[in-house]
């Protein structure tokens, strides 16, 4: 799918204007306030109603958030109810929250658990599994590694990776840890300011970056690691 155009404006002040290809999976890189919040908020059709977007998408798949389109968020416990059992939190029967959790390889008897209750990897899995409920064709992440362990980050990523490989849905991964980016995704779109810096394959980005802003970026991410071998 094609994003040819995404442009955000408030009251005639540009914010965001890019565009970007997902081919499979691809990780928009940026410092905070670059644009990559706004950019999955419009996607989702979550903007505040006084900023104007401007969205043109080639996709043989209409974007409607919750069916075609599935978000996980940085922080679990903002999709969660704590006061509610796991169980009661999936709008899917029974037999396909019980499939659901064997993908990503959760125990059943997490679902009589309240979300305090779990771990932070295991929380993740919860809402990974909830967004892959419906069988999205887009996949969108924002930040979901960030407040995880270095462990637990691999074990998400890996995950994720098995199952966009098994079902075949697209991923835009939002973030500024470019090492979960680079293990995750085959392409990567670097913006600054609203605007795209640098873009193409993960490697090449990662190997020769064009710009200074994209290697600040990797420098500050990888430093004192062997991150291109």
């Amino acid at each position: 799918m094609k994003i040819k155009k995404l442009k955000i404006t408030l009251n005639n002040t540009p914010l965001v204007d890019i565009s970007f290809d997902i081919s499979s999976s691809l990780a928009l890189v940026g410092q905070s306030g670059s644009g990559k919040s706004l950019t999955l908020k419009a996607l989702l059709g979550m903007l505040p109603s006084a900023m104007d977007v401007e969205l043109d998408i080639q996709s043989d798949f209409e974007l409607v958030a919750g069916t075609t389109v599935a978000f996980i968020p940085q922080n679990p416990f903002t999709a969660l109810s704590p006061l509610t059992k796991i169980k009661k939190q999936f709008f899917v029967d029974d037999a396909r929250v019980k499939e659901l959790f064997s993908e990503v390889g959760l125990e059943e008897t997490l679902l009589e658990r309240f979300p305090p209750e779990l771990s932070g990897g295991q929380l993740q899995r919860v809402v990974i599994a909830m967004a892959l409920s419906n069988r999205p064709k887009l996949l969108l992440l924002d930040e979901p590694t960030t407040a995880l362990d270095p462990e637990t980050r691999v074990i998400i990523i890996e995950l994720l990776k098995r199952l966009q490989k098994r079902d075949g849905f697209k991923m835009l991964f939002v973030t500024h840890d470019i090492l979960s980016a680079k293990n995750l995704c085959d392409a990567i779109c670097v913006i600054k300011d609203g605007v795209v810096v640098e873009s193409g394959l993960m490697h090449s980005i990662i190997d020769k970056p064009k710009k200074e802003y994209t290697k600040i970026l990797i420098e500050a991410n990888f430093a004192n690691r062997n991150f291109r071998k």
